[in-house]
């Protein structure tokens, strides 16, 4: 049938566009290798299995760009953000949720829906006869459909190294140590400012702890890996630990905004945090500790981890490859491939990073495909926009020469220009620090405002 979209992976990106395409009419096959083929970081056969954090970050969105992007999907009715939402754990100012539960409503309601059809197979190449596709494979695309991507592009692609950070037990957690506490106290989606467990360290244990990630046994690299970079937003921990000692306690390990509950007078030198990874609250995550150490090491060296000495793992650390196309270089303002317009990507393998951009370029690839195949025409979202500055990064703003996976940022969007200069509730100029932090508030709400009307305006008319 000439009018059928095919849909060839069923993860976040692969759902969303699924999803989308069915709500308006379509007929769709989505296409999910596993379980007849696995990966080396999935564990089940779930549709929108998440492999790497449970979290899928700020659910500010007045002044993160993120908890924008949220927004914005809550608008579009996005199914992968209505699960998350109904799955949610606390997570201070985050959005995290249970991870079984979470791909396990995505999986029902794409199983339910009259209009998606699930065939459970690997597609080693992209048949001929398919007139409308959308290959959203992601990072572990499979190696024959990877061969069949790069003979249709051209080009190589690029690729990059993903790590895995180790879930914890929650009752082989001392308590008598660690505390509950979510940085500054922060609300966020269902939480209570007391989402996380802390681990604290003082000065001589952290530093013991840097000596040993330094020291530990990492897992080989085969031949072909050894020259593939990492992803600076995935960093393992112990590559991190290795560009200075201080680098841990400035990033995943920072004390700021916390207070130890069993010694209030003493702050912390460095924080080790746990974020919860299911709903019953017994499994917790090491967050920003992703790790490529050989498993003997990891345990080795995370049980010298105050409060985890004791600490029983459900799921240990790993890495994996990723791999991503120069989108700017090959696909069109549509997310079509130029040489093949047939033929959308979306998802990680276009370059966005992280669970909710993969999502957006799905639900716009889905809206993209679903309109082309009912002979109508739709305009992008805004570059002012969350949707549009990803969708325009990707597509014509990134340098193709250096073009690197990417996270949304308002830095992907056109500048909001000069703002009044910010003055107390007395009316009066503030110096320092607080004008500083004001000033980058300001900012970062003149992004989300206009963001939020020109979404607005640009949805109501779609």
């Amino acid at each position: 049938m000439s009018d059928v979209l095919h849909i060839i992976g069923g993860g976040l990106a692969g759902s969303e566009a699924a999803w989308q395409a069915a709500e308006a009419g379509v007929q769709v096959v989505l296409h999910e290798m596993r379980p007849v083929r696995k990966t080396d970081a999935h564990l089940t056969d779930g549709l929108a299995e998440l492999v790497c954090s449970n979290s899928f970050r700020s659910d500010d969105a007045e002044t993160n760009a993120v908890g924008l992007l949220h927004a914005e999907l809550r608008d579009s009715q996005s199914l992968i953000m209505a699960s998350a939402d109904t799955h949610q754990v606390p997570a201070g100012g985050a959005l995290a949720v249970d991870r079984e539960g979470f791909s396990q409503a995505v999986t029902a309601k794409i199983k339910a829906h009259p209009n998606i059809t699930i065939e459970r197979e690997e597609v080693t190449e992209i048949p001929t006869d398919w007139q409308h596709v959308i290959v959203a494979t992601g990072p572990l695309t499979s190696p024959a459909l990877s061969e069949d991507i790069g003979k249709m592009t051209g080009s190589d692609k690029l690729a990059f190294f993903d790590a895995i950070a180790p879930i914890v037990y929650r009752d082989s957690v001392d308590m008598d140590i660690c505390w509950h506490q979510s940085r500054y106290d922060k609300l966020g989606p269902g939480g209570s400012g007391k989402d996380y467990i802390n681990c604290p360290m003082d000065e001589a244990r952290y530093n013991a702890f840097i000596d040993a990630l330094i020291e530990s046994d990492t897992a080989d690299f085969k031949e072909w890996e050894e020259d593939t970079p990492y992803f600076n937003g995935c960093l393992p921990i112990e590559v991190m630990a290795a560009r200075g000692r201080e680098t841990l306690r400035h990033g995943p390990m920072k004390p700021r905004g916390l207070t130890n509950a069993h010694n209030t007078e003493v702050k912390p030198f460095a924080v080790v945090q746990l974020r919860q990874d299911n709903a019953l609250g017994t499994l917790f995550n090491m967050v920003g500790f992703q790790t490529k150490l050989k498993y003997g090491a990891q345990t080795d060296v995370f049980r010298l981890i105050p409060g985890l000495e004791v600490a029983r793992f459900a799921r240990l650390g790993g890495l994996h490859r990723n791999t991503f196309l120069n989108s700017p270089t090959l696909l069109d303002r549509e997310l079509r491939l130029k040489n093949a317009p047939h033929i959308r990507f979306a998802g990680q393998i276009t370059g966005v990073e992280g669970y909710v951009e993969s999502t957006t370029i799905g639900l716009i690839a889905g809206r993209f495909a679903a309109a082309q195949i009912q002979d109508r025409s739709i305009a992008a979202p805004p570059i002012t926009t969350a949707f549009g500055a990803l969708l325009a990064h990707i597509t014509v703003n990134a340098d193709a020469k250096t073009f690197q996976p990417m996270n949304v940022n308002f830095g992907l969007m056109p500048d909001v220009g000069i703002l009044p200069t910010p003055v107390g509730d007395d009316g009066k100029k503030l110096r320092g620090k607080l004008r500083m932090q004001a000033k980058k508030q300001a900012r970062q709400r003149a992004f989300t405002s206009r963001a939020r009307s020109d979404f607005a305006s640009w949805h109501k008319a779609g």
